[in-house]
């Protein structure tokens, strides 16, 4: 009997992860059709990061009403610059990235945020690095293999895999489309910048956590900011009314999809798996994704293939699956060194953990 229970908890988790993955998927065929459409870079954030505000805004309200710390001045000033990098630079430079490349190579980029990440707290000394032991190899060894996957994305392109023709939709014309190597690393450039503004938003998250524990209070107040910010900039870059219109079905389902999936459905599947099944597990199955993408992309918007990504996708998921397996090894090794303070190396673990996992994605 009991083995049966576990077996459906087992299903239960890599079904919900297939459902999650499936669902960032799904984020970025929708963002490109909305770009290919012709919805503002501007525009198209802002929408869904309103709908996002108002789905998290009153959960947070209701569910964290007795657990919030005290608001002070300081904790604000925070809470604007979590916005800056996971909400405005990262989407800012997603969308960008997406409309110059493919959301297949921005969901392969997005493999090497926890080698950047890791990269970025070693830095700041809030990550420990033994260099003498495999786990401490096997993390920089990681990081290399993603940031030189990263490069090869963006310098070489190579021959194209598919003969696929670009489909021009909605009110976006020709010369809208991007066609061009030069425009190609450009788009690359941006995705990286995007990858950097995410890991920065998570290493910075985290002790902010620790001072601010009402995770989706933290959520909803950085996705407020993250909301006026787009609006200052769409002040000075979307002065056209016509653009701020939704006046097709595409356009909704778009906008809907972004801030009720995306930033509502995936936030809440994410923490149930993370929570049944840890952080590591559910970050095992990210690769999962870009193969996703590839196939949707392929087949729903005719994107072209090309070796030269391929090569750096493969580089980048070799990476994190070195950074993910030195760090459970590390934890692993640490909780068999002090074998009586398990429980509260279980509390800290699930802190650091929570600092490390992401919202909302980009």
């Amino acid at each position: 009997m009991g083995k049966e229970i576990v077996l459906s908890d087992n299903v239960k988790i890599l079904l919900a992860l297939l459902v999650l993955q499936l669902c960032f998927s799904g984020f970025h065929i929708v963002s490109r059709v909305a770009l290919n459409i012709g919805v503002s870079k501007v525009v198209y954030p802002v929408y869904r990061n309103l709908i996002a505000l108002l789905l998290l805004g009153p959960s947070a309200y209701f569910l964290e009403k007795n657990e919030r710390p005290p608001l002070t001045l300081p904790l604000l000033a925070q809470f604007f610059l979590l916005a800056l990098l996971g909400y405005t630079a990262n989407q800012g430079f997603y969308l960008l990235g997406l409309y110059y490349a493919s959301p297949t190579f921005a969901s392969a980029m997005q493999n090497s945020v926890p080698a950047i990440t890791f990269l970025m707290a070693s830095a700041l000394r809030l990550e420990k690095v033994n260099v003498t032991r495999r786990d401490g190899m096997a993390k920089i060894l990681g990081t290399i293999a993603s940031i030189g996957g990263a490069t090869v994305i963006t310098l070489y392109k190579g021959p194209p895999l598919l003969h696929q023709t670009v489909q021009v939709q909605g009110n976006a014309s020709a010369e809208e489309i991007p066609r061009n190597a030069q425009n190609w690393t450009w788009g690359c450039i941006y995705l990286l910048g995007h990858c950097l503004s995410w890991a920065s938003w998570m290493v910075f998250q985290a002790p902010v956590l620790k001072k601010y524990p009402a995770k989706l209070s933290l959520t909803s107040f950085t996705c407020f900011f993250g909301l006026i910010q787009f609006l200052v900039i769409a002040a000075f870059v979307e002065t056209d009314f016509e653009r701020w219109k939704i006046v097709s079905g595409e356009e909704v389902f778009t906008i809907l999809y972004a801030g009720i999936i995306s930033s509502g459905v995936v936030i809440a599947l994410q923490t149930w798996c993370i929570h049944k099944g840890g952080p590591v597990f559910v970050a095992v199955f990210q690769p999962l994704q870009t193969f996703l993408v590839a196939i949707m992309a392929t087949l729903i918007l005719h994107d072209q293939l090309y070796s030269g990504g391929i090569v750096g996708a493969v580089l980048i998921m070799l990476g994190l699956y070195l950074v993910l397996w030195g760090k459970n090894r590390e934890r692993r090794m640490e909780n068999q060194r002090e074998p009586f303070k398990v429980p509260l190396l279980d509390e800290e673990s699930i802190e650091k953990q929570d600092g490390e996992v992401e919202s909302d994605i980009p």
